[in-house]
């Protein structure tokens, strides 16, 4: 039989977005948190699956936490990007989750050293997240969270910011001023 530690903390193979690990930012009730979104290609069925089993695990063994059954408007942490971000490629074939946690995590390499530049690790980068499920009752929002472990970075990839160069915006100009 598998235990809570086995079943909720999960390790997860996946590209990052919307990362702010480095600093928290505000939530909606005042609390800073720092958090990532996790990316997983829907061709890692064996990650999917693992989140699920979690998930089923969390609602299967946390009805004391919502009043002894589960509800039937329970928020849950994965989310398919194609149904709900259609317009984004970012999320094109892919399950996507958020983690967040009042600690910062900790943000190593594939040698497992520490990086400490920001710049090196953003939105785009791929590589492994632990995360820990975890059931809420809070405010009268009842639902399953995940919590953000740390993170390994494995490979860069195409940053995900949501700009465009200034080379892509702007031609070359010659001349004087703007309005000649």
């Amino acid at each position: 039989m598998a235990t809570r530690s086995d079943t909720t903390r999960i390790i997860v193979p996946c590209k990052f977005a919307y990362v702010n690990c480095w600093k928290p930012i505000s939530q909606y009730n005042g609390s800073v948190k720092y958090s990532v979104v996790i990316v997983i290609n829907k061709n890692d069925e064996k990650s999917i699956a693992k989140v699920r089993e979690g998930i089923d695990y969390v609602i299967e063994h946390s009805t004391g936490v919502w009043g002894g059954i589960v509800p039937e408007n329970l928020k849950l942490p994965l989310h398919d990007g194609d149904k709900e971000k259609p317009n984004n490629q970012f999320f094109e074939n892919c399950m996507y989750l958020n983690a967040k946690s009042k600690q910062p995590p900790q943000i190593v390499d594939s040698m497992v050293e520490p990086i400490t530049n920001p710049s090196e690790f953003y939105s785009g980068c791929y590589g492994k997240v632990s995360i820990r499920l975890y059931a809420y009752n809070v405010g009268g929002s009842k639902g399953i969270a995940a919590w953000l472990g740390n993170i390994q970075k494995l490979a860069d990839g195409e940053a995900f910011t949501g700009r465009i160069t200034a080379k892509e915006e702007f031609s070359v100009e010659t001349g004087g001023g703007v309005y000649d």
